[in-house]
């Protein structure tokens, strides 16, 4: 073989190892956009639900206005915001009113035996447990494409065409809420 053979072997082989990469990049790319997505379907069944379950709420518990202004400004909040840190910011806003919500229900025996705001309650908590997968799996692709943009050979060619870190969805509750074990009253 000729010197010449060689080296065009060489950039073929460097060509195709290239492509591989960048190619690689964009599909942990397209994977993370689409996990989000995914958490994008549940949050709007959670906004849908979320005004059914504030008029069921409303007709029981009408002195607790400044909850449920709350939840609907979230709400609005959440379905106005465009990029993913925005969303993920909004949704951690109405997770929180969604949970000062439950706590003012306690309050009410009566509403909690309504068999509507049961059924609603359920849709809410199936709705939050898909949410929950939907997250951990985003964060599974944020992870596997972050560690493509870090890792070498590939960070060079992230840093390249702009591939970068991207950011996980993390809990709305602080570290030291999470540490914290829950109280439990009988």
């Amino acid at each position: 073989m000729t010197a010449g053979v060689i080296g065009g072997i060489v950039v073929l082989i460097a060509v195709i190892w290239f492509v591989s990469m960048y190619n690689g990049l964009v599909k942990l790319r397209n994977n993370r956009e689409n996990a989000f997505a995914n958490i994008e379907v549940q949050l709007k069944q959670r906004f849908d639900l979320v005004p059914q379950i504030v008029s069921t709420v409303k007709g029981y518990a009408s002195h607790e206005k400044e909850v449920l202004e709350k939840v609907t400004a979230a709400r609005a909040s959440a379905m106005n915001a465009t990029t993913v840190d925005e969303k993920v910011a909004a949704d951690k806003a109405l997770s929180g009113a969604l949970s000062g919500l439950k706590v003012s229900l306690e309050a009410y025996p009566e509403l909690k035996a309504n068999q509507n705001f049961l059924q609603l309650q359920n849709e809410l908590s199936d709705i939050e447990n898909k949410l929950s997968a939907a997250r951990r799996f985003f964060n599974s692709s944020t992870k596997e494409y972050n560690n493509a943009c870090e890792v070498f050979p590939s960070n060079i060619i992230a840093g390249v065409f702009g591939f970068k870190r991207a950011t996980m969805y993390e809990a709305t509750e602080g570290r030291d809420t999470l540490n914290k074990a829950p109280d439990v009253k009988f």
